[in-house]
């Protein structure tokens, strides 16, 4: 076939076009630069539209907000969502985690799963399809986002400032062959101030590096008397080492991050060092929070001991994540991210988060939550789907999921993720040393040419 021969041919600019794409560490941040989601989520939007222009393609940016490209004519529009945000590296890299390195057959890189190497394959699969003159009755766009890590606030604004709609659209962000459910996405940030009595103080407090990552370090630091600080840093546990400080003792938790879609496949670091710190004899406040956590998240992933755990024969249990943990002075941070059934609903697992929280004296800064989806197996744009993977890959078995992962696809109709990942292979995405092997690029290049050609045919 034409078309894959021409992916095949050109694969090689691909990889070295992704390579540009990883080397800018387009995490989200308010670096006071002017831009929306920070100077270098900017580069990378104006990396990706230069490179669609330079293939020949119209591009706009949507004020700095989300940018795309486009190719054909007609009144209706399909779409490819991908997004050019990536979370933090975080620890345990053995490779630079913004070099591209190309190694033993794989590109590895924060984003090469997760989103930028499916958005540059969708782009070359457009290309693809523009060099075979394939005809087309609806117009494709590609629609590249910059904050779906973060709470795509991008699609928000694409929606609400009269961003078109598409009549059919995938997002590379899940799984393959389609994915057809996506769980209630909810993420909450929790504050307190702490006033602390008794002989343990603390006086710093650390761990974890996005909501949606299982933290894998985390860290307390002890003020208290030296025969104290010699009792706590004479105490044994499982991944927990204590160093003696000049005030007291420092006490460091280890876990093993994940993606918090798949917080069982991890080991929440936060929950392990609460856990241990439950055991000492605190007071007060400091008890009363540090119990909470411990007592009522810890290391669990599945909200039992909140009393929501839940699950449905079509998506699975509820999933939960204690990802970020942080002290500034007496303020005290908290963050969640948590995933219900799609046949569950948020007021039965929102409102008893909340009341655990506030009983343990925090106040609720900030709730976002994204409903589940679910689209059934027989709909047109399922069956769509279904047909490409299996025309593509031969593989008739193969049903249509539900997963736990958030994607674009609740915050645009009409839209399913859509790949990159194959049945059987590894969850790779939020992880250290984070790769796409090269003949994967291959792969999902020609099968998001080929879902793109089936939806504007």
């Amino acid at each position: 076939m034409e078309l894959y021969d021409w992916i095949e041919r050109n694969s090689d600019d691909l990889v070295r076009s992704l390579q540009g794409c990883v080397q800018i560490p387009s995490v989200c941040a308010d670096d006071q630069s002017g831009y929306p989601y920070g100077e270098q989520v900017h580069r990378c939007l104006h990396y990706v539209l230069e490179l669609a222009r330079e293939l020949g393609f119209t591009v706009h940016n949507m004020d700095e907000q989300v940018g795309w490209c486009e190719y054909g004519q007609g009144e209706e529009m399909v779409a490819v969502l991908s997004h050019l945000d990536v979370v933090p590296e975080g620890e345990g890299w053995t490779v630079p985690p913004y070099g591209g390195q190309v190694l033993n057959g794989r590109i590895y890189g924060r984003g090469t799963m997760d989103d930028k190497g499916p958005a540059l394959c969708a782009l070359y699969g457009l290309l693809a399809i523009k060099q075979a003159g394939l005809p087309l009755k609806r117009r494709i766009r590609l629609i590249f986002g910059l904050n779906e890590e973060t709470g795509s606030a991008d699609l928000k604004y694409y929606t609400t400032h009269g961003g078109e709609i598409p009549v059919m659209g995938i997002t590379p962000d899940g799984e393959y062959p389609v994915i057809n459910g996506e769980k209630g996405l909810v993420t909450e940030f929790f504050t307190r101030e702490l006033h602390q009595t008794g002989v343990i103080r603390l006086t710093g407090l650390s761990g974890g590096e996005a909501h949606n990552i299982v933290p894998a370090h985390a860290r307390a630091v002890l003020a208290c008397p030296g025969e104290m600080a010699e009792k706590i840093a004479a105490r044994r546990a499982d991944r927990v080492r204590c160093t003696r400080t000049e005030e007291g003792v420092c006490v460091e938790a280890e876990g093993v991050g994940t993606h918090a879609c798949t917080p069982g496949e991890g080991e929440n670091a936060i929950g392990r060092l609460m856990r241990f710190l439950s055991d000492l004899p605190l007071e007060g406040e400091l008890k009363t929070m540090v119990d909470m956590l411990a007592g009522r998240l810890g290391m669990e992933w599945d909200g039992r001991s909140l009393g929501i755990a839940m699950e449905d024969e079509l998506s699975g249990p509820l999933t939960m994540n204690m990802g970020v943990i942080r002290m500034e002075g007496e303020r005290v941070d908290v963050r969640l991210n948590y995933r219900y059934p799609v046949t569950r609903g948020f007021e039965e697992c929102g409102p008893q988060v909340r009341a655990a929280f506030e009983g343990a004296g925090f106040r609720q800064d900030y709730l976002l939550h994204k409903p589940a989806l679910y689209m059934p197996a027989d709909s047109p744009l399922v069956s769509k789907l279904m047909k490409v993977y299996t025309g593509c890959t031969g593989d008739s078995s193969a049903a249509p999921k539900c997963i736990g992962g958030g994607t674009y696809a609740k915050m645009i109709p009409n839209t399913l993720a859509f790949g990159p990942i194959f049945p059987g292979d590894e969850v790779r995405e939020h992880k250290p040393d984070e790769y796409m092997e090269l003949s994967r690029l291959t792969d999902n290049t020609r099968l998001l040419a080929s879902a793109m050609y089936e939806m504007a045919r």
